[in-house]
């Protein structure tokens, strides 16, 4: 069974380009490319990963999609596009026709406005991806989650994939009103879950497996081995933790689990839904 990251970043540094770095992350500000995360899969018995976009661009899907074209390791990129525009339908043209495409993201989280997501024409996009088999991220905080839900039960043939189980608060050890929300969003079939951004929403280099424990066990009992992929969101993971000890805290978790089971979280869910069969040849990095 392949084993997939289904969720980490590369960027050529630019302080402009990537104004979200704060001097907090001055460890990202540099370039993080496939090379560098190469020998990082290969240690961890990692094949392949999903490039996820990193800002909100149609030059940076197109330079992502280039990565995917030129390095085996990089089986599907989830990018951008403006699902706002009335141009969308032409830069869905442009980029569907590369392979490695699987999905799209918008950074809902640092939207102004809450319900941003069930905007008219925000929606109007979202209606255009399935058609192209086209999933969508959906980047949120906790408090977005009600309104995720309503975003895709309007939406019941378009997959989504929930990144970082929405944010929760694991610095603070707060698990409600998030366990709540979550388990009402995985009650709609066409939602998946990453397991990733989890270091990052504890205390930086200074969290413990058992903290992350509760979220873990809110996450397998409400989306099931099917619905669930690991992902490590590197770069930005080390700002809290080494690759392998943040890939270390999902890996050991679904230890008890049967060999089907561990399988789907480690690559075939991912596999399944992002469509990594037909995107491209299965080749280990």
């Amino acid at each position: 069974m392949i084993r997939i990251d289904s969720h980490q970043h590369f960027w050529r540094y630019n302080p402009l380009e990537y104004s979200w770095i704060s001097d907090a992350m001055k460890m990202l500000k540099r370039d993080f490319l496939p090379d560098d995360l190469a020998p990082l899969l290969h240690e961890n018995h990692i094949h392949a990963s999903i490039a996820v976009q990193a800002r909100q661009t149609l030059d940076e899907t197109r330079w992502l999609l280039e990565l995917a074209a030129s390095h085996p390791l990089i089986q599907g990129v989830v990018g951008w596009a403006d699902l706002c525009s009335p141009q969308l339908d032409a830069q869905l043209n442009e980029l569907v026709p590369h392979r490695r495409l699987v999905g799209l993201r918008h950074v809902l989280q640092d939207e102004l406005e809450d319900d941003f997501m069930l905007r008219p024409e925000f929606k109007r996009g979202i209606s255009r991806l399935a058609a192209h088999g086209l999933v969508y991220d959906i980047l949120i905080y906790p408090r977005h989650l009600p309104l995720a839900v309503q975003l895709v039960r309007a939406f019941p043939n378009q997959q989504f994939v929930l990144d970082h189980l929405a944010k929760p608060l694991i610095a603070k050890g707060q698990i409600e009103p998030w366990s709540r929300d979550l388990r009402e969003l995985a009650r709609c079939p066409n939602v998946a879950c990453k397991l990733s951004g989890m270091v990052t929403e504890a205390r930086w280099n200074a969290w413990r497996r058992e903290d992350f424990l509760p979220y873990l066990e809110v996450a397998l009992e409400a989306f099931g081995p099917e619905r669930l992929m690991i992902g490590s969101d590197w770069p930005v993971c080390t700002l809290s933790g080494d690759y392998g000890s943040v890939m270390a805290i999902g890996m050991d978790y679904i230890q008890p689990l049967s060999a089907s089971e561990r399988d789907s979280i480690l690559g075939g869910a991912c596999a399944r839904i992002y469509r990594i069969d037909q995107a491209s040849e299965h080749q280990s990095c």
